[in-house]
């Protein structure tokens, strides 16, 4: 069975860190493109920053570039979300999503909340 946990969300404030981070079990986590995906209140669900399963570039979301940083750790078959300089508008629940691009096999966390706020 696959399962993604999220972990690392919590209260912070406006200018401060936080590093998300996201285990997954029962996947070749290498074979997966990992990405982190989020959803504020009242807006539509967010690709925040992306990593391909074997070398190639990461993206992000305009909004966080610069400040987020995405990485994963195969032997750990772990995805992290490094997130900088958080602002208010980064009050989400973050998700974390695997993709195996050949099969088309997606799966999704139970997400992650985070809050920035004074």
């Amino acid at each position: 069975q696959v399962q993604l946990v999220e972990s690392g969300g919590g209260l912070v404030q406006p200018g401060g860190s936080l590093r998300l981070s996201c285990a997954t079990f029962g996947l070749t986590f290498s074979s997966f493109a990992m990405n982190w995906y989020r959803r504020a209140p009242g807006k539509e669900r967010e690709l925040v920053a992306g990593m391909p399963s074997a070398g190639g570039s990461r993206n992000y979301a305009d909004s966080v570039k610069g400040r987020f940083t995405i990485s994963r750790d195969n032997a750990k078959n772990t995805v992290y979300l490094q997130m900088n300089s958080l602002k208010p508008e980064d009050t989400a629940v973050y998700y974390c999503n695997a993709v195996h691009g050949i099969f088309n096999y997606i799966y999704w966390g139970q997400g992650t909340q985070v809050t920035v706020s004074s």
